[in-house]
């Protein structure tokens, strides 16, 4: 996966939350290798660094070829995220479109606070 870069915050003497929708996520089912549409909602509050949008645009992009599970995507995005940035908190939502009748939203905070998750 490409490396999710950041640049430095300079008002990390501040709490606000930075909001970040993708909503042409794809990845590759593991069991049937068919493809899998998501949007993926990432929601922040910076310490000392903030993405860069570029570097997560490549990161995102990258899953296109990757077999892997809707539960795991978004811890995945949510544990690369927290060790690029070390936020003060972090909210990674997928929201992934209907296959065989089923829809599949994951949620996932850090620090991990399983009732910040649910909201």
């Amino acid at each position: 996966m490409p490396a999710l870069e950041s640049w430095e915050n300079q008002y990390s003497d501040r709490q606000y939350w930075v909001h970040l929708e993708i909503p042409e996520f794809n990845c590759i089912c593991p069991k049937t290798g068919l493809p899998d549409f998501a949007t993926i909602t990432i929601d922040y509050v910076p310490d000392r660094a903030c993405v860069e949008l570029k570097s997560l645009k490549l990161y995102i992009a990258a899953f296109r070829d990757v077999g892997i599970f809707h539960e795991h995507v978004v811890n995945r995005i949510c544990d690369d995220m927290v060790n690029a940035l070390a936020p003060h908190q972090l909210k990674v939502h997928g929201e992934f479109g209907t296959r065989g009748g089923i829809t599949t939203s994951v949620k996932v905070a850090w620090p991990r606070d399983a009732d910040a998750a649910r909201k």
